[in-house]
């Protein structure tokens, strides 16, 4: 149905207002999209940039398959992010700069991660200054990509990597993180602090 909807929009060259509740819909058929929570916008952008520079919490979390990853963090005085137990994450001078000329430094705040700037290659785990520790607790093969689940101060978390890996339910994993796809979030309004 999406493929027809999308040859017609192309062949009427017409505006075409399409209602979904479906993000995978809306991303695929929209040239700009209206994100909507409880009838309030929350944002209006193209597909890609809702992808890459969501306005807020929500967006973050719908736009996406499988969903971002958040975690608490506490802001640190060099606007790095601490994840307790799971370590430290060194930001990119941008984002950290927006943290601390924002007031956050030791503040708890909202980190959000895709599923996809996780990584779990040795060779990029070993030049990373940002890695997380999980233990795999569901190992999902999907041909061309794994899903690994795991937990991280009680937060579900997903990773989507290489089907290469060598981890499996059970495996203990180390995940560099992609630092300059990282999202911030103020944990009291939802909205983007740093993209």
């Amino acid at each position: 149905m999406r493929t027809e909807i999308s040859k017609l929009h192309q062949r009427l060259g017409a505006t075409i207002i399409y209602v979904t509740h479906d993000q995978t819909e809306a991303m695929t058929l929209g040239t700009r999209i209206v994100v909507m929570k409880d009838g309030v916008i929350m944002q209006v952008d193209t597909p890609q940039n809702l992808y890459n520079k969501p306005a807020n919490l929500f967006t973050a979390g719908f736009i996406g398959s499988p969903q971002m990853n958040f975690l608490d963090a506490k802001v640190l005085p060099d606007g790095g992010l601490d994840l307790g137990q799971a370590g430290k994450i060194a930001l990119p001078a941008e984002k950290a700069k927006k943290l601390i000329d924002g007031g956050y430094a030791g503040k708890t705040v909202i980190m959000g991660v895709r599923p996809e700037h996780l990584n779990d290659d040795p060779e990029v785990v070993a030049k990373s200054n940002s890695v997380l520790d999980a233990k795999i607790e569901v190992y999902e093969l999907l041909g061309a990509e794994v899903f690994l689940y795991f937990d991280i101060n009680g937060s579900n978390m997903t990773a989507r990597v290489n089907p290469k890996t060598d981890a499996r339910t059970g495996s203990e994993v180390k995940f560099a993180i992609d630092v300059d796809k990282i999202h911030v979030f103020d944990k009291e309004t939802e909205q983007t602090i740093t993209n």
